[in-house]
């Protein structure tokens, strides 16, 4: 069985920065394409940024490009998502996510394991 698990969210003021993890067991992280999604209250969950199974290449929402990076490390077979420059609209629920849709990378349904969410809150 598919497990995902996230750490490294918390309290950070706003231009400041936090390191997202995900440690993936039962599966390869680099033979599946590797999805951060984020929900805050009140909203719909939504597309952050991936990194595709067969190049690594990598894709953002436009609100995050520049600020955010995304990366694997195939030895530690986990993800990451750096975030920098943050401001309180990051304010959310992170989730990782696992997925082998050859049409996509930025649908939930694009996506078939996900993680129990790491929360970010960034203070203004």
């Amino acid at each position: 069985q598919a497990q995902l698990v996230e750490t490294g969210g918390g309290l950070v003021q706003a231009g400041g920065s936090l390191r997202l993890s995900c440690a993936a067991s039962g599966l390869t992280v680099s033979d599946w394409n590797m999805g951060w999604f984020r929900q805050a209250p009140g909203k719909e969950r939504e597309f952050v940024a991936s990194i595709r199974s067969k190049d690594g290449t990598s894709h953002y929402a436009d609100s995050v490009k520049v600020r955010f990076t995304i990366s694997r490390d195939n030895a530690k077979n986990t993800v990451s998502l750096q975030m920098n420059s943050l401001k309180p609209e990051d304010t959310a629920v992170y989730y990782c996510a696992s997925g082998a849709s050859p049409w996509g990378v930025v649908r939930l349904t694009d996506y078939v394991y996900w993680g129990q969410g790491t929360q970010v809150t960034v203070s203004s």
